[in-house]
């Protein structure tokens, strides 16, 4: 979470167990990530869970007891990782990124961007020791129904979703509240320069400069795209006509 108070800035800390951590280097070193970096926002750290085994060969999977496909990651690797940061972070979630999670959403974003710190995991292989998420896990999150190789690109997914949410990150700050699935809504269309292209106009409502009119026709045309396009969230939470 960021709190301002006179010249006292919080930091929301990031870390995240990874098998892969070459993976991770590229998403936070760009764009609006370093910048919240660069301003003391927000703070990430990858951590190489091969650095935590007593294994030979930084071994941290093993075969599954009982036979079966694939490699599981190992309990010790893991709980030396997880109980070694928690002896100097106090962690809000321990979020174990899993295609069987709860599906990540803009509220869960919300959720998890007023916390201080996060511990994110990154499953590989066919999962993790069960024993972890028994006993460690407080969250788990999936991105999508489908299989990944890895946890690490669903967990740059939750740390640019997360962090732009971070008051100070965008230069303007209602930006991220006018985003897509905010309050179950699609975001708008939206226009720039030039105001004709290829006979194509910009319409004229967004011209006039009448900005209640303007905000009734955003709203308008959020509630038809979604009407068109993701009807499923108006579902539980309808919202009326006019």
């Amino acid at each position: 979470m960021f709190l301002l108070k006179a010249d006292l800035i919080i930091t929301m800390k990031i870390d995240i167990i990874s098998v892969v951590p070459d993976l991770l280097q590229s998403p936070f070193g760009h764009s609006i990530l370093k910048r919240a970096k660069d301003k003391g926002l927000l703070e990430v750290n990858v951590i190489n869970l091969r650095e935590y085994t007593t294994y030979s060969r930084a071994q941290v999977d093993d075969y599954p007891f009982g036979g079966g496909a694939g490699m599981v990651m190992m309990v010790e690797p893991l709980v030396n990782a997880i109980e070694s940061l928690q002896k100097t972070t106090s962690y809000d979630e321990v979020i174990f990124l899993t295609p069987d999670g709860e599906t990540f959403n803009q509220q869960i974003a919300n959720h998890f961007s007023l916390k201080e710190n996060l511990l994110l995991i990154c499953g590989h292989y066919k999962g993790i020791d069960q024993r972890v998420r028994d006993h460690f896990i407080t969250k788990e999150i999936s991105i999508g129904d489908y299989v990944l190789s890895g946890g690490e690109l669903a967990a740059a997914v939750l740390v640019d979703s997360i962090g732009r949410l971070i008051p100070g990150v965008l230069n303007d700050e209602t930006s991220a509240l006018t985003d897509s699935f905010q309050d179950n809504l699609l975001a708008p269309p939206v226009y720039t320069r030039p105001e004709i292209f290829r006979g194509w106009k910009v319409p004229e409502i967004l011209m006039g400069g009448n900005h209640a009119k303007i905000d009734q026709w955003r709203m308008e045309q959020s509630l038809q795209r979604t009407k068109e396009r993701r009807p499923d969230l108006l579902q539980d939470d309808p919202l009326p006509s006019s």
